[in-house]
């Protein structure tokens, strides 16, 4: 045996061998075929300078190198495994537009995200779940999120400081006192219109569409306050 057959070592497969080929390349084009791809994706130097800057990575085993890296080389095997577990611990930062090539990992996973919400993926399934607290909240009130809902359990992806938060919430209360209808008696009103409007973009846009590929029964709620202010108002869709 050579000495480079003693340090070969063969190729890592990715996992979802279940999930046929024509299946993952079909999520692939999509992602490629979106319009801002071709300005995210200009090819990788190796430098790092992404994953130095990325605070995700310092938390889990995340890199947005390996990202652009496997985009490039339209990997189609590993681009679905990122896009069932990788995409969703970042941060959303674009740390990573420091990159010297132009590229933005960021971006090319916002539109992963995107695909994998559109497509009902398993993992948008699961990494959405405790957003649906939020999502409803903001159909049903105006605001984003109470308080009490920064709990660790619910935001693991939120990294160490949603334990700080949670272990202060009566400070936070008084700091960032948003209307919860539970949990504190001060806040600010949303005004109807703003509701309305808000309404609207998400049916028009088909942000309830996605919805419903993700999860069904908040859709289906959303779907009855929508339809219940919108006719309180006049307005058939």
């Amino acid at each position: 045996m050579t000495m480079t057959d003693a340090h070969y070592k063969a190729p890592q497969v990715a996992g979802y061998a279940d999930v046929p080929l024509e299946e993952k390349q079909r999520l692939f084009a999509e992602v490629k075929n979106d319009i801002r791809f071709a300005d995210y994706l200009y090819g990788c130097y190796e430098c790092g300078i992404c994953v130095a800057a990325c605070p995700s990575a310092r938390f889990y085993d995340f890199s947005p190198r390996r990202i652009a890296q496997a985009a490039a080389r339209e990997d189609v095997e590993l681009f679905y495994q990122q896009m069932q577990e990788d995409i969703w611990e970042c941060s959303q930062c674009f740390s990573c537009l420091r990159c010297p090539r132009g590229n933005n990992p960021g971006g090319i996973i916002t539109i992963m995200r995107e695909v994998a919400v559109g497509n009902g993926l398993a993992s948008a399934r699961e990494a959405l779940k405790a957003y649906s607290r939020i999502i409803y909240k903001i159909m049903s009130t105006g605001t984003q999120v109470s308080p009490d809902m920064l709990q660790p359990d619910a935001f693991p992806d939120w990294g160490p400081e949603t334990s700080d938060v949670s272990a202060h919430l009566d400070l936070w209360r008084r700091a960032l006192p948003p209307e919860t209808l539970h949990t504190t008696s001060t806040g600010w009103a949303v005004a109807d219109k703003t509701l309305i409007e808000l309404y609207l973009i998400w049916h028009h846009t088909g942000a309830l569409d996605m919805i419903a590929d993700v999860d069904p029964g908040l859709h289906a709620i959303l779907a009855e306050v929508m339809e219940e202010r919108l006719e309180e108002e006049g307005i058939e869709l």
